[in-house]
């Protein structure tokens, strides 16, 4: 791939589904053959789970790898291996046989691991009953790990990357303990938080914590050899809170219905009113678009931006939840002609896939 960053959306959008799915699939089918051979059969069922249902998570994440330039392969391998680990550690903490915070916090060591190159492999089931998984988390945080050696600026990035997983895995373990243990340590964890960022709820501070979207972001740039002290610093303000909380609160949005089937905590479930919802979504929509101004690539960040609207909007959840048609058409006036460009694309290639 040639290193000039698409500037128009279906440039873009021919990058992702010519170039970077295909490598996509072919990370994917490694790691699924590594899944299969999973001696223990709880583990070797929840690492299958998640490549199955969600694929998506790493085909959204690696439009990032675009910004790696020459090396938008080896960002590939990056992001699908530590979103992998993401989607895996989840299931078993969401999915799985426990509910122990001690359980979920040294699971969660593999993704900080992952981040530093000199850590050594640790024995993340180590509060677990199950342990056999031959080696696929550990070679998971090794493949990260071998990707981040060799780079120049990993030093520029290093505090802000692994700010962003301190906040994803603290998040991880207060949502994922007993039921009634679960709102008040959010509660709590936000309050320890609240003078940093003052105008989030605590759900929303818990959403923007939940995605790794700036950490692929950052690893990309590193790649592509384009970071400096002022634009790590630049992108941590421009994708922490906004950006990320966009990501998940819509990824919330449209999962409402299932968690409510499921049992599952939904952070949207906390606005008061549909309308307050509305309200604070369209908050983030602005203040995402706002907050990217200032970075090197614009039009590429407000690519993703609208193409989160865009894309989750599209999805055929939002058919069934109560108001959803109405919310899609405000949000997708709020995010502009690209969101609306984004949304029918994605809609018309689900049909094809279909």
């Amino acid at each position: 791939m040639p290193y000039s960053i698409p500037r128009t959306s279906p440039v873009l959008m021919k990058n992702v589904y010519t170039r970077i799915f295909p490598q996509v699939d072919r990370e994917l089918g490694y790691w699924e053959n590594r899944a299969n051979a999973i001696p223990n059969a709880e583990l070797r069922k929840q690492a299958l789970d998640s490549l199955r249902d969600k694929k998506f998570h790493c085909q959204g994440g690696t439009v990032y790898s675009i910004l790696a330039g020459p090396y938008w392969q080896e960002a590939v391998r990056f992001i699908v291996a530590y979103q992998t680990i993401s989607d895996y550690l989840d299931n078993l903490c969401d999915r799985s046989t426990s509910l122990d915070p001690r359980d979920f916090r040294m699971l969660h060591e593999s993704m900080r691991d992952a981040l530093t190159p000199t850590e050594p492999i640790k024995s993340y089931y180590h509060y677990r009953v199950e342990q056999e998984d031959g080696e696929y988390l550990a070679d998971l945080v090794r493949t990260c790990q071998n990707c981040l050696r060799n780079l120049d600026s990993y030093q520029l990035i290093s505090s802000y990357i692994h700010q962003l997983e301190g906040l994803y895995a603290d998040l991880q373990v207060h949502k994922h303990v007993r039921e009634e243990e679960r709102i008040p340590r959010l509660e709590g964890w936000f309050e320890e938080n609240r003078d940093k960022w003052p105008y989030l709820s605590w759900y929303e501070f818990s959403a923007c914590s939940g995605s790794t979207l700036g950490i692929f972001c950052f690893v990309s740039y590193a790649m592509g050899g384009k970071m400096s002290e002022a634009l790590a610093d630049e992108l941590f303000h421009s994708y922490f809170p906004f950006m990320q909380g966009l990501h998940i609160l819509l990824d919330y949005y449209i999962d409402q219905q299932e968690d409510l089937e499921e049992g599952d905590l939904n952070f949207c479930n906390y606005y008061k009113t549909s309308a307050e919802m509305k309200e604070r979504l369209l908050f983030f929509i602005e203040q995402t678009n706002k907050n990217i101004q200032q970075l090197p690539n614009r039009q590429f960040h407000e690519m993703v931006h609208h193409g989160l609207v865009g894309l989750y909007l599209a999805d055929p959840k939002v058919a069934k939840l109560a108001g959803g048609k109405e919310i899609t058409k405000t949000l997708l006036r709020a995010g502009g002609i690209r969101s609306a460009f984004f949304h029918w694309n994605v809609k018309i290639y689900n049909r094809i896939k279909r």
